[in-house]
């Protein structure tokens, strides 16, 4: 069995790697990635560039840091939204993500998730943030995190008021500094 320091040197030689693929990649629009700071490899932090025909989020530029453990890619990393934090179902107010990839691959105590959305050692980087701007374009509300969000959104998918709408475009404004 391998020692932690052994798998962590080995995280972030993986991690290096991965970084250099999604920094150099070409087909990766709206995605930026980059040190916090560059003594460790361990913490990222991104941007999200929602595409401007995204429904409620568009043109929005939201800044994120994705933190790997040292046991990664086993286990999955975390991803905290900066301020301004969007106001999204998926998004706690603090900022934390919660979406399935990212939560550990063992089986769901509340039985909601099988095990099979979970992590998985498949994941990289590039995944995780498309599957995140894919929740832009398509928020989840059967499990939320921000649980006012969720009940404004599914008011909104109702036609019952535009709260959800208005909510969003005030954090993309603020996401641009116009606020």
């Amino acid at each position: 069995m391998a020692s932690s320091s052994t798998s962590a040197v080995a995280a972030a030689a993986l991690l290096r790697r991965q970084l250099k693929q999604m920094q150099n990649a070409t087909d990766l629009p709206g995605i930026s990635c980059g040190l916090v700071k560059d003594s460790n490899i361990f913490e990222w932090e991104v941007m999200l560039m929602i595409n401007d025909d995204c429904k409620y989020y568009g043109g929005g530029n939201f800044r994120a840091h994705l933190t790997f453990p040292p046991t990664y890619p086993l286990m999955p990393p975390k991803m905290v939204f900066q301020a301004p934090v969007p106001f999204h179902p998926n998004i706690y107010p603090n900022g934390e993500l919660c979406i399935s990839i990212l939560h550990p691959p063992e089986e769901d105590k509340y039985g909601y998730e099988a095990a099979s959305e979970r992590w998985s050692p498949v994941q990289t980087p590039e995944t995780i943030l498309l599957s995140v701007i894919s929740l832009f374009e398509d928020p989840n509300d059967e499990s939320p995190a921000n649980v006012e969000a969720a009940r404004l959104f599914r008011e909104e998918k109702e036609g019952k008021n535009k709260e959800f709408r208005k909510r969003c475009r005030k954090c993309v404004r603020e996401s641009l500094g116009e606020d």
